[in-house]
């Protein structure tokens, strides 16, 4: 199974959260489970960061990489697919990753119910 991992879902498997629930933990880390980050939530990351709003210590990438994580760039295909989400929710890196969860035909790891209105499968 091919997993994107949402924002708050990526950074409390890097920390090691107890905030990262059972049931995500065990299927992150299952071998058959694929996990891939968005490179919208990269960006999402250093946004906040610079802003004050994390504080991320050391590469993130190096982090997410050494995680055996892959990310998934954006491309035009998903930006053209994020366009015409209906406007259930107003994040755009929230739209990202739906957009990108049903165009690569993935699920998405999260515990935010704003997803729930889309069509995209969850965990």
């Amino acid at each position: 199974m091919r997993i994107l991992l949402d924002t708050h879902v990526l950074l409390w498997w890097l920390e090691d959260s107890e905030r990262l629930s059972s049931r995500h933990r065990a299927v992150i880390g299952a071998t058959e489970t694929d996990p891939w980050v968005s490179a919208a939530s990269v960006w999402e990351i250093s946004i906040k960061t610079r802003k004050g709003l994390l504080a991320i210590d050391g590469d993130l990438v190096g982090s997410i990489r050494s995680s055996h994580l892959s990310i998934l760039p954006i491309t035009d295909g998903h930006g053209w697919a994020a366009g015409l989400l209906p406007l259930h929710h107003a994040d755009p890196f929230d739209r990202m990753l739906v957009a990108q969860g049903q165009v690569e035909d993935m699920v998405i790891a999260t515990v935010d119910p704003a997803f729930h209105p889309y069509d995209v499968s969850t965990i």
